[in-house]
């Protein structure tokens, strides 16, 4: 059983593809012509849903790059933010420090003063009781 092979021209191959296209109802049920019609814009449309929820994949994902970079600035900012309080504590820090240095440098100052006088006002004092004493 041996089979041949048959080689077609362009030409023979669409006048056979008219032909069919002519008599495929008649070979073919309409019913199932109608079927395979609908089945195949069934699957026209399945596929154009399929490339508008790749397109809507892609959006998304382009608008979720979009906002981690926005993230990132946001990030930048606060690492920015916390510097400029650090050295804001750190200037804090340094004025607190000399406060309590020149609080330090008046409390001894006040200190000499009150021995100061107060050893002056026993002097005045111890004077006057002995002016009395000796004027009684």
């Amino acid at each position: 059983m041996g089979e041949t092979a048959v080689e077609f021209t362009q030409e023979q191959l669409d006048s056979i593809g008219k032909i069919v296209q002519l008599h495929i109802h008649e070979w073919i049920g309409d019913r199932e012509f109608d079927q395979r019609e609908r089945i195949i814009r069934v699957e026209e449309s399945l596929k154009n849903q399929q490339e508008l929820m790749k397109q809507g994949f892609n959006l998304m994902e382009k608008r979720f790059e979009q906002i981690d970079k926005r993230f990132e600035q946001v990030d930048k900012r606060f690492e920015q933010v916390d510097k400029r309080f650090e050295k804001v504590d750190k200037r804090f820090e340094s004025q607190r420090q000399d406060m309590n240095d020149r609080f330090a440098r008046v409390d001894k100052q006040f200190g000499w003063v009150y021995a100061f006088l107060s050893a002056t006002f026993v002097t005045i004092l111890s004077g006057v009781v002995t002016l009395i004493v000796r004027l009684v």
